[in-house]
């Protein structure tokens, strides 16, 4: 993984506002440490960069539609500092859209001199109507956050972004299969408002750290896409994910999660997972 030097605001001692990024122009942006990633020190976690993809989509392009669905790519390491996020319309149309957002970075963040993009996402946005006489959803039924028990997510990993979140998790949860409830109070962008969606996807790629199947150290899964399926508008509030994940034999994985929401579920959310064993760790040597 190439070296992503530590460009956060706060990482030189400023002050840090609560939220994953501060605005620095009409669609530009500086990561602060909350949005801090848990493989360097240097790099984004997904689930905020992807929050604020969304979050700048929506603002850029506002509209009655609602999302049906997002695929974002991770081209590669999701450096720090300073960048843009380009917004355009590659499908117009009255009732059903597709949208496509790029984050870019330039300049001494990238490490090279050319620009580089590291998240793509793309968007479907369809336009509502009542539907209510027809809808039904067969899942499974999420038990009552309630009775989940508050866990400590900085000791599964390291991290601002993971040390923004609060956590739970239902009695019973083993490798790769478990359910969590995830709530934060630091907002995607500082001094603005949430917008729908992204108040809701900064939640979503953290699930591939929440049912971990193997320990980290001795077998790297990162992902390399994130999808979401939205069944529904999300309900402001925390998440619940109802999680597992898979290894396959010959180096891919899935992390796939049903969504909740306070007022029931909300969407699928599936990550294709790139798992190696490193030279030397324990797994490897055992093969």
């Amino acid at each position: 993984m190439p070296a992503a030097p530590n460009h956060h605001l706060g990482a030189d001692g400023e002050a840090v506002p609560s939220a994953y990024f501060v605005r620095t122009g009409t669609s530009s942006f500086r990561s602060t440490l909350h949005s801090q990633g848990a493989w360097q020190l240097g790099e984004q976690h997904m689930s905020a960069a992807s929050a604020l993809v969304v979050h700048q989509l929506e603002r850029a392009l506002p509209t009655d539609k609602q999302i049906s669905r997002i695929t974002f790519d991770i081209l590669g390491v999701i450096h720090s500092g300073e960048f843009d996020i380009e917004v355009e319309t590659i499908r117009p149309g009255k009732t059903i859209e597709l949208i496509e957002a790029r984050m870019v970075h330039r300049g001494v963040h990238t490490g090279v001199g050319a620009p580089r993009t590291s998240v793509t996402a793309r968007v479907w946005r369809l336009s509502t109507s009542d539907t209510s006489p027809v809808a039904g959803l067969e899942v499974a039924p999420f038990p009552d956050p309630s009775t989940f028990e508050s866990r400590n997510l900085s000791e599964l990993w390291p991290g601002g972004f993971i040390g923004s979140l609060s956590g739970a998790e239902a009695p019973g949860g083993r490798p790769g299969r478990r359910q969590t409830w995830l709530s934060t109070n630091v907002s995607v962008v500082e001094g603005e408002e949430d917008s729908t969606y992204a108040a809701f996807v900064k939640y979503c790629d953290s699930m591939n750290g929440m049912a971990v199947r193997e320990d980290p150290r001795e077998v790297f899964f990162p992902n390399v896409d994130l999808t979401i399926h939205f069944f529904r508008p999300p309900a402001p509030g925390g998440v619940g994910q109802d999680i597992s994940v898979g290894f396959g034999e010959t180096g891919t994985g899935i992390t796939h999660a049903v969504f909740h929401d306070v007022s029931g579920p909300v969407g699928y959310c599936v990550q294709s997972l790139t798992v190696r064993l490193p030279q030397g760790s324990k797994r490897a040597d055992q093969g």
